[in-house]
């Protein structure tokens, strides 16, 4: 049990910690027009920080929660392809400075978590349910980098 609880807990923090480093606030993200309603800067580190700790548990308890080495599988699966998913944006949007391929990104970053929504409700609702706050964040998150593009084309010229 130990073991499956620093595997979650792990991949929390590689994924926070990856995703924070990659996120450069350059003089260039702030000439960025962006929107009156865009969170302030300070809270995104607190947001992503509760949101990815109830990914961690959720990952944690689908884990417990699998019957089968297939079911273990399918959560790890889920949770290293979000990671990735995840941790892609970050680069287009801060290091390239391509919000617009960001946005590219965006949707599989969103199906990234409602897979496990999805697939996890069978083995374990709680699991299931712990992400969709990750989910409506994502969305959110999307709406703001879609009015950042449109308040900000073209890049890369």
């Amino acid at each position: 049990m130990t073991l499956e609880i620093v595997a979650a807990v792990v991949w929390g923090v590689v994924v926070a910690g990856l995703g924070a480093f990659l996120t450069e606030l350059s003089p260039w993200y702030y000439q960025l027009r962006k929107p009156s309603w865009q969170p302030p800067d300070w809270l995104f580190g607190p947001a992503w920080t509760v949101i990815l700790a109830l990914a961690s548990l959720s990952a944690y308890l689908a884990w417990r929660s699998a019957g089968s080495r297939d079911a273990r599988v399918l959560v790890a699966v889920l949770f290293l392809a979000n990671g990735i998913a995840n941790l892609l944006w970050s680069p287009l949007f801060f290091r390239l400075r391509r919000p617009d391929w960001a946005l590219i990104e965006v949707p599989f970053l969103w199906l990234s978590i409602l897979a496990p929504i999805v697939l996890l409700a069978p083995i374990s609702r709680t699991a299931s349910l712990l992400m969709v706050p990750y989910l409506a964040w994502v969305s959110f998150a999307a709406f703001l980098n879609l009015t950042i593009v449109r308040l900000n084309t073209p890049f890369g010229r």
